[in-house]
């Protein structure tokens, strides 16, 4: 059963089905960036961003933690795909696959490094590319990293974060992500890509809309 309650600019989505029986049923909020999370984003977010914060939503969608437990994850994603990124994560939470953390990047001063080191999944973050001097689609909220060390980012003998350096041959491990497996079939379900496809880099957390 699925339900939505609106009002004051947020959306409230409880879906029930396909919850394992004692199992917490998947949750998700998405809301409009107010001015209490306006100032919690100064790090992520500044003047001179490709998007402004009306085009932004606060997501909150339960997860499976590498505990077996539900724990409530939150990001920030463009307006325009936040109810399709809401699918996806109750698709990857209804098949049990576990996210070890999902916080702002801002809890971590819009650290990128910092970020994957806590093994964090995160969406918005208005950066440069890595390695380069573009903006990032996530600086777009349009790009999501999935369980950094256990899908790290792969350039010649670069592996970030280093501790993904055990995951680099790609073991059947919990939150490892594989080529057609149920996270990738999730994304590309809404149309979105997987840096795993890619030559070099190799961004095995990397999900977005524009492939890029």
């Amino acid at each position: 059963m699925t339900s939505a309650v609106t009002g004051g600019g947020t959306t409230t989505l409880r879906v029930t089905a396909g919850a394992s029986a004692g199992a917490q049923a998947f949750r998700s909020t998405v809301q409009r960036i107010g001015p209490e999370l306006a100032t919690r984003m100064t790090a992520s977010y500044r003047a001179g961003c490709p998007v402004p914060l009306t085009d932004l939503r606060y997501l909150t969608v339960t997860i499976r933690g590498f505990d077996g437990r539900s724990h409530q994850g939150e990001l920030v994603v463009s307006a325009r795909v936040a109810a399709d990124v809401v699918t996806v994560f109750k698709t990857l939470y209804d098949k049990g696959f576990p996210i070890r953390s999902m916080r702002l990047v801002d809890d971590f001063g819009a650290d990128d490094d910092a970020s994957m080191a806590a093994d964090n999944s995160s969406a918005f973050n208005c950066r440069p590319v890595t390695g380069g001097s573009s903006w990032s689609e996530h600086s777009y909220g349009e790009a999501i990293d999935i369980n950094p060390r256990e899908n790290p980012y792969l350039s010649g003998d670069t592996v970030l974060p280093p501790d993904g350096a055990g995951y680099v041959d790609r073991p059947d491990s919990p939150g490892v992500i594989h080529s057609g497996d149920a996270v990738v079939s999730a994304f590309a379900a809404i149309g979105w890509h997987w840096g795993g496809n890619w030559t070099d880099p190799v961004d095995l957390q990397h999900f977005s809309r524009s492939g890029r």
